[in-house]
């Protein structure tokens, strides 16, 4: 009697296939499991404030010649006219780093007679800015230099030597109060705060600029001293924005 019992083994491939479906399930079921437990995170953002007395005043001036018969004679008047001056401004104890040039210039002076262009001399003009550290000395400054011939006041500008440390004072309490939000957050959702992921800083909202006071005073004439003017210089303040990023547990 034959025997008629017959093993049937699978296909190799079978086994293969077999293998990578599960495989495929195992990593799906990783990348799910991932996605699961991938940490929140929350942003926030806050701006802070930081405000200080300017210990930096810039004062405008200068001479105007007026006009003069001839281009020599207009630079000659200029130059004895600023000699004096910048004498005076150092006598304020003004350093000669902290005197520039702003502008200076020659031009020809013309009137006009029935459509006629006529030559009419020359004017000379030059201009300085001068750095003052000491606030309280602008007003004697603007005196002293007007008694020797100044007779154009542009203005004061008001600055800060070291405008950083202001920046990174208000960008402490920024992030001071990022954080203080960021944890109520984190509260409110039921969780609490793990590790800080992020940080930005914005723009700064800042009077940082130069703050202007408007002393305007065109061709005051000079010759004659005027009274020592005090000058306020107020305060100025910064303003830094911060958003931060934090991750919950």
């Amino acid at each position: 009697m034959e025997d008629t019992n017959v093993a049937v083994r699978p296909p190799v491939w079978l086994a293969i296939l077999l293998v990578l479906v599960a495989g495929g399930f195992y990593l799906t079921g990783k990348v799910i499991e991932q996605k699961d437990f991938a940490p929140m995170t929350i942003s926030v953002e806050s701006t802070g404030k930081a405000s200080a007395v300017p210990d930096i005043a810039v004062v405008s001036f200068g001479v105007q010649t007026g006009r003069q018969s001839t281009a020599p004679q207009a630079m000659k008047i200029l130059a004895q006219k600023m000699s004096d001056i910048v004498a005076a401004v150092k006598k304020q104890g003004i350093e000669d780093k902290d005197i520039t040039t702003d502008t200076l210039s020659l031009q020809p002076e013309f009137d006009w007679k029935e459509g006629q262009q006529i030559p009419r001399g020359y004017q000379a003009t030059e201009s300085l800015h001068v750095k003052v550290r000491d606030l309280d000395k602008i007003g004697d400054l603007l005196a002293a230099v007007t008694g020797e011939g100044v007779n154009q006041v542009g203005g004061v500008d008001f600055t800060m030597d070291d405008p950083e440390a202001l920046q990174a004072a208000a960008r402490e309490k920024a992030i001071v109060k990022a954080e203080a939000k960021a944890r109520l957050l984190a509260t409110q959702l039921g969780r609490s705060i793990s590790r800080l992921k992020g940080f930005s800083e914005g723009g700064y909202a800042a009077p940082m600029d130069y703050r202007k006071a408007n002393v305007m005073m065109d061709s005051v004439g000079g010759g004659a001293p005027l009274p020592s003017v005090p000058v306020a210089a107020g305060e100025q303040e910064v303003n830094v924005s911060v958003s931060l990023i934090y991750e919950l547990r």
